[in-house]
């Protein structure tokens, strides 16, 4: 079976500026996905997509390959992760069975979740893919519409049929729910070209624990992530290389 890695590293990112490249505890945050990968062993190529010559130089630094840079149309701040995912394996030369969405912007995820998760993949026949969920702590149950004046509210999902409504229920007696983290997302390749999606159409959930499912979306975000770091509560995987050249 041939596995290959995609790391998506857009430039543009609006709400953390320069994210994929900014340092954190003395590498590009990219490094650290690029490392992930490479250390689970399982990849034939660990291929970053990006539409910036900087970032590929950092991607590069760091032992990533970049065939090609992403074409501007597929890395707009709106382009959905398809089109790029496509465009890249449909341009690769050869062929291969699986590939891992490994996203730079989740730090502390190391490479033994990428095993696992391909072993779940595997082990699940009727699963076109496995992505990252963890149990959500705003239960949707527990939220809320604004009327158009907002005056009143209604509850965001029909409660009606129910004898207590979740919302005036306690969490523990609410169904379990699941939300999707950016940690990792594996598929067969067959489905881009027979479903047109990067998941297929049978999802198999791949529960992440304690900080793997930490994903950086905000300034807020890149805060707790340095705190985790420098308290010792979250740990980063070893990059064996020094740190990509500051002014390169």
């Amino acid at each position: 079976m041939k596995a290959v890695a995609l790391i998506g590293a857009r430039a543009g990112s609006e709400r953390v500026p320069g994210k994929n490249i900014r340092r954190l505890a003395g590498h590009p945050l990219l490094a650290y996905a690029i490392t992930t990968a490479q250390q689970a062993r399982v990849f034939e190529r660990v291929i970053v997509s990006t539409d910036s010559e900087q970032i590929a130089a950092v991607a590069r630094w760091y032992g990533a390959e970049i065939p090609f840079l992403r074409p501007a149309a597929f890395a707009t701040s709106t382009s959905p992760d398809i089109e790029w995912i496509s465009d890249l394996l449909g341009k690769l030369p050869e062929t291969y069975d699986v590939f891992a969405i490994v996203r730079a912007t989740n730090p502390f995820r190391g490479p033994d979740v990428i095993r696992r998760g391909l072993d779940q993949l595997v082990a699940t026949s009727e699963a076109d893919s496995i992505r990252a969920v963890e149990l959500v702590k705003q239960h949707p149950g527990k939220m809320w519409e604004l009327a158009g004046d907002a005056r009143t509210m209604t509850p965001l999902l029909d409660q009606s049929h129910l004898a207590v409504a979740w919302h005036a229920g306690q969490y523990q007696a609410l169904p379990l729910v699941y939300s999707q983290n950016s940690a990792l997302e594996i598929a067969w390749t067959r489905v881009v070209t027979e479903t047109g999606t990067r998941e297929g159409r049978v999802l198999a959930p791949f529960l992440t624990q304690g900080n793997e499912g930490f994903n950086v979306d905000d300034e807020d975000d890149w805060a707790r992530a340095e705190a985790l770091v420098a308290s010792g509560a979250a740990t980063l995987p070893t990059v064996d290389r020094d740190p990509y050249p500051p002014h390169s």
